[in-house]
């Protein structure tokens, strides 16, 4: 068993829905004798006045990060809290929802063990992208999920390369491509065609987006690898980048974009008897049998959602 936790940091997705299910974790957490620190801005729907710390600091104070929200919510912390070696934890209060494992009605259930030390504790890799334009890098930003190469607010084809390891793999011409991790591999690869990939995986997967060559399929490659993608000069098209959907970047002809695997592993916390495939069966709807199920304990899903 691992050693308890004494410091905890929450983050929490800001709405009026998420108000009273932030303050009965609050109230919880209160009551175990902790120190409790809360990011600034989730601060403003607690129903009393805790000491709070900015977004970028808040993982340096404590000794682990709670993040009340959907998987969009836990995505927006980890890549805050990850340079700092914390591990994060997800209370659900989303909808499909692969990373946030906990629901708010078995907190005294689920939270208590894991307090004291007793949980499942997973490493995944973020993505680093860099945008380089004229030889300058303009920017540069982390993603748990993906980094994606889009049109812009038009669907629309455009020209690009992809490089690998400065090989060249093909000139393209689609909507766009996805490059996500393990973990996001069940988000926006998925629902364009990508391979589910085990969150523990190190590969990185390559999801073209409606690629004018049916033949384009997608590419799973190590998670060392350094990819390339470079906007050819002739588009008429400017070009997005998004990581994780929330961080979106403008592009020209000529950028290239570096992806590559970010030096800092996220620490992600389940519960003790946190099953990944159960996660797939509830959240994809994938059948089992009740004489199965029962025969092996498993979770299942009715067939009436599949």
């Amino acid at each position: 068993m691992a050693k308890p936790f004494a410091r905890i940091g929450l983050f929490a997705k800001q709405s009026t829905n998420n108000a009273a299910a932030f303050n009965t974790l609050l109230d919880f957490l209160s009551q175990h004798d902790l120190e409790l620190l809360i990011e600034s801005e989730s601060a403003r729907i607690s129903h009393q006045s805790w000491p709070t710390k900015p977004r970028e600091e808040l993982a340096k104070h404590v000794d682990l990060v709670m993040v009340l929200g959907g998987d969009g919510s836990l995505l927006n912390a980890a890549r805050a809290v990850v340079p700092f070696d914390v591990p994060i934890l997800g209370v659900n209060r989303g909808r499909l929802g692969f990373l946030a494992d906990i629901p708010p009605h078995q907190l005294e259930l689920l939270l208590t063990p894991i307090l004291a030390g007793d949980y499942i504790e997973e490493q995944r890799f973020l993505l680093e992208a860099t945008i380089e334009r004229e030889g300058q890098i303009i920017a540069q930003h982390k993603a748990l999920n993906d980094v994606v190469l889009y049109a812009g607010s038009i669907a629309r084809m455009f020209e690009f390369e992809v490089w690998l390891d400065q090989q060249l793999v093909v000139q393209q011409r689609s909507d766009g491509l996805i490059t996500a991790t393990p973990t996001g591999s069940t988000a926006y690869a998925l629902a364009a065609g990508g391979p589910i990939l085990y969150p523990t995986l190190k590969a990185i997967t390559l999801v073209p987006m409606f690629p004018h060559t049916l033949s384009t399929r997608p590419i799973v490659v190590s998670d060392e690898s350094e990819i390339e993608l470079k906007i050819t000069a002739n588009n008429k098209v400017f070009p997005k980048l998004s990581l994780d959907g929330q961080v979106h970047l403008d592009l020209e002809p000529n950028d290239r974009i570096f992806i590559k695997k970010h030096k800092h592993l996220l620490r992600l916390i389940h519960p003790k008897h946190y099953n990944y495939f159960a996660v797939l069966r509830e959240k994809l709807g994938w059948h089992a049998s009740t004489a199965l199920a029962e025969e092996h304990k498993l979770e299942v899903t009715p067939l009436a959602k599949i």
